[in-house]
């Protein structure tokens, strides 16, 4: 396996791809390493993970170099990533003694549940974001218990790799944490497919996620899917139109929009529709695409030549673009940020996930119309709602069928709150306290308090 440059298409790495043999002997040494780690007490566990922790911060700049050259994204970017990949391990250092079970008054006695580990968890994760979402995973799976084999994606496997070692140095046992780099339909369809392996956690397409739970059913196995988005910017006429116009760009472009909760269709208030494009314009072209190890680039390119080519074919000739920005002539996997204005949501650029600096800005009349078009997708993961009418934003917010939205801001993912989608956007949440409830399993056991 070559691992590519997307800046330069300059070969980084050569790997040997692991086999289904090799995620065989992974589960095994997984399954053989849980008891142990299971029975690790929880202030203990939350000591080797603060220590994890401490030790991912202290590689931030070694991981952020790496993760640069392997995707793409602007050194800045890949930086900020780092630190949340040290913040996660940092918050669910602290949840081994805060996983709590109930205790219930039934009649004849005692009732207490237990949350317990689920045993080997086969950890699946996209190119985009490699170890940032692979600790969104990793870290509570560890905290509950559990043993893990992560799969990074083939063309970004390279801070997994050092992932693996930075624990084995940092002090977690043997086995316990196992990183296996190969293709998809073979090691992590073994994954899907092992017995031995409990519950899979996958964050990819949508397409891959159906297969993945249809794989799993063979061994009822647990499943947490984060799927594919087509994420609404939602902008009224009485919003702060310069801030919205200004936060907008980086909502979908940022890193190369190649995100699955990129804010990629914008509707607007008929109102204010151009006046909204005419202040998103010098934000668009004013936009840094180039060098990703240079401090000032805020773009970075696609991750592959076909990735690249997948892009364009939302742009053809005759496409409605409104303006776009500039991106280099020079080798790498190049895409100018581009916006397609006016379009109808039946358009095939507002429909399907790009997956890239696309954005389709569509026109909405009044309230109801904006919350029928935000809904009228199979998607359901994130979004925005730029409004200075506090009840008019809790109104559409609860209405909008989305997991995840954000009120005069475009962020979406926070270390203690939920993430996760409706719809076809998946199943499960990651982060958050929530996290845990998809890495144990509920006992429940009764104890009998009655006399002979």
């Amino acid at each position: 396996m070559e691992i590519l440059n997307p800046a330069t298409e300059e070969v980084v790495e050569r790997l040997e791809p692991a086999t289904a043999e090799d995620a065989d002997a992974a589960v095994a040494r997984a399954k053989k390493a849980f008891p142990a780690w299971r029975d690790v007490a929880p202030a203990d566990r939350s000591r080797l993970l603060r220590r994890l922790a401490g030790a991912l911060e202290a590689e931030r700049e070694n991981l952020a170099q790496l993760e640069s050259r392997d995707t793409g994204k602007p050194i800045n970017d890949a930086r900020g990533e780092m630190g949340m990949v040290a913040d996660t391990f940092h918050y669910y250092a602290g949840m081994p003694e805060r996983i709590l079970g109930d205790t219930i008054p039934v009649s004849g006695g005692v009732d207490v549940t237990f949350r317990e580990p689920l045993g080997v968890v086969g950890l699946i994760v996209p190119w985009n974001f490699p170890l940032t979402i692979a600790s969104w995973k990793m870290a509570p799976a560890l905290a509950a218990g559990n043993t893990i084999v992560l799969k990074p994606a083939e063309l970004t496997p390279l801070t997994a790799l050092e992932f693996g070692r930075i624990a084995r140095e940092a002090g977690i046992p043997e086995g316990v944490v196992n990183v296996l780099v190969g293709p998809g339909s073979v090691v992590g369809q073994r994954l899907v497919e092992h017995e031995d392996v409990a519950k899979v956690a996958f964050t990819g397409s949508t397409a891959v996620g159906r297969g993945i739970m249809a794989g799993a059913a063979g061994t009822i196995k647990r499943v947490t899917l984060e799927l594919g988005g087509k994420s609404a910017n939602v902008v009224f006429a009485d919003a702060d139109l310069e801030k919205a116009a200004a936060s907008a760009p980086m909502a979908v472009f940022g890193n190369a929009g190649q995100d699955c909760c990129a804010r990629s269709r914008i509707l607007v208030q008929k109102d204010v529709f151009d006046e909204f494009l005419d202040r998103m314009k010098p934000a668009v072209e004013a936009l840094r695409v180039g060098d990703p190890l240079d401090e000032a680039t805020e773009m970075g390119p696609l991750i592959s030549a076909d990735h690249r080519e997948r892009v364009a074919a939302y742009v053809p000739e005759d496409a409605p673009v409104a303006f776009k920005g500039e991106a280099p002539e020079s080798s790498g996997f190049w895409f100018p940020p581009t916006v397609l204005a006016p379009v109808s949501n039946d358009d095939k650029a507002a429909r399907e996930e790009i997956f890239g600096p696309v954005v389709a800005v569509i026109p909405f009349e009044d309230e109801d119309d904006a919350v029928r078009q935000a809904n009228d997708t199979p998607y359901g993961l994130s979004g925005s709602i730029w409004t200075q009418n506090g009840a008019k934003a809790l109104r559409v917010a609860r209405r909008i069928d989305t997991g995840v939205l954000s009120i005069n801001s475009n962020t979406s993912v926070r270390v203690a709150t939920p993430f996760g989608g409706f719809k076809q956007s998946g199943v499960g949440r990651e982060l958050g306290p929530h996290a845990l409830d998809h890495y144990t399993e509920l006992k429940n056991v009764y104890i009998s308090t009655e006399e002979g």
